[in-house]
């Protein structure tokens, strides 16, 4: 029995050469590209590494193996974690996807090959573990993107500057916020604010507010500290689409812009007339213009008259290429956010998943409010279930953490390889 034993000891020795397993994290090393990463093996490991992405950073920061709240849990659970900081700050997409690749393969020359990789990322790193899932030889086997901009560059920036233009041309005229060529996010997002905070105060700014809520494809429901609206509490509701106005439709553009090389958003040829039939939202914004005395039809006009915004074709194209996702994963991919996120709106999340019909896609929504808001239990959930169709090659029965629902759709969908409305 000893030397058994003995054997057996010798044998994980032998697979794993390159470094202890079990041992506390090492400080953060260098990857070929500049970047830097790091990981962590449980003793106990069950051969899966779970490469994680961050969300959108204006600065490098500190590489991430996996989100604080959630990383004892995932390595007591026998996962080993990884992530890098990309080796950029910004809507580093571009620079995210290969030092992700270069993680994977640093892991294996330091630590031995995982019996398989699990790419999973919160926000835009739902966004980046999206790209890896559809790239060739990426190195994963499955992807788990969470309260991600799973929509896609191009179509979630351009339902966030529907929003944007009917705020500005129904609230804010004299404001002096940009729609595009965002020198500044932050004294840009300010000028929203002020703007918003004083219409609010009013019923016809809140029916507009909510109008241009719709547009940006704001959900019902967006506060973590408040239970959901009912589903005729339209002051409610419209209380919940102004509390994520800002932050949901005056998203980062400075930064995207510089990589891009100018605007790459556009609204030329969009009828919001239409766009807000297509919402499934009509009711709500017709009973505030009514109760506030103002006539709808009267607006939207306004809407279709209004000066349009064009987008420089170069700057599209770097944001189609990082990242605007064909919808076609190669591996099998889980979609999960909460109903009520503000941010990345559960619209994305439907967007997707009725562009890859199927293929492979699993879209799961949790009773909650508020942006990557999940909490240990459901992270754990998600990717246990995600492992297990990876290692069974079916879906298994949905967790229980996870609920029935269907988001309004994205009002502009966009997929690389096919068409953008």
């Amino acid at each position: 029995m000893r030397r058994k034993a003995i054997l057996a000891a010798v044998t994980v020795a032998l697979a794993w050469p390159h470094a202890i397993i079990g041992q506390s994290a090492p400080a953060p090393e260098a990857l070929p590209g500049g970047a830097r990463w790091e990981a962590e093996v449980p003793a106990k490991w069950n051969g899966t590494l779970l490469l994680y992405s961050r969300g959108y950073s204006p600065n490098v920061g500190n590489p991430a193996a996996a989100p604080k709240p959630h990383r004892q849990a995932l390595l007591d659970a026998g996962y080993a974690i990884a992530g890098s900081d990309y080796g950029s700050g910004g809507w580093s997409v571009e620079e995210a996807v290969p030092a992700q690749r270069a993680t994977i393969a640093a892991f294996a020359a330091k630590y031995g090959k995982p019996k398989r990789v699990i790419a999973w990322g919160s926000s835009m790193g739902g966004l980046v573990s999206t790209a890896l899932a559809e790239i060739k030889g990426s190195g994963i086997d499955g992807a788990a993107a969470m309260c991600a901009s799973i929509g896609g560059s191009l179509g979630m920036m351009n339902m966030a500057l529907d929003g944007a233009y009917a705020f500005r041309l129904l609230v804010a005229t004299d404001a002096r916020i940009r729609l595009v060529d965002v020198d500044d996010d932050r004294v840009n997002g300010k000028r929203a604010q002020d703007a918003l905070t004083a219409a609010v105060k009013t019923p016809e700014g809140r029916a507009r507010v909510a109008l241009a809520g719709v547009l940006s494809g704001i959900p019902h429901w967006t506060s973590r500290d408040k239970p959901e609206p009912a589903a005729t509490d339209y002051d409610a509701q419209a209380d919940e689409i102004a509390r994520a106005f800002v932050m949901g439709t005056y998203l980062p553009r400075t930064d995207q812009e510089k990589r891009a090389g100018g605007a790459f958003s556009w609204n030329t040829g969009v009828d919001y007339r239409a766009q807000l039939a297509r919402s499934g939202r009509w009711a709500m914004v017709a009973a505030l213009y009514a109760k506030a005395g103002l006539k709808l039809d009267a607006d939207l006009a306004r809407l279709n008259a209004g000066k349009r915004i064009a987008a420089k074709p170069s700057a599209v194209d770097y944001m189609r290429a990082n990242y605007t996702p064909n919808a076609r994963p190669l591996v099998p991919l889980v979609a999960v956010q909460t109903i009520g996120d503000g941010m990345t709106p559960p619209a994305l999340q439907r967007g997707y998943a009725e562009a890859a019909r199927g293929r492979g896609v699993k879209s799961l929504y949790v009773n909650g409010a508020g942006h990557c808001t999940f909490d240990t239990a459901t992270t754990l959930a998600t990717i246990r279930y995600l492992d297990q169709r990876i290692a069974n090659g079916k879906w298994p029965a949905t967790p229980a953490v996870f609920v029935a629902h269907m988001p309004a759709p994205m009002l502009r969908p966009c997929v690389r390889g096919g068409t953008c409305k």
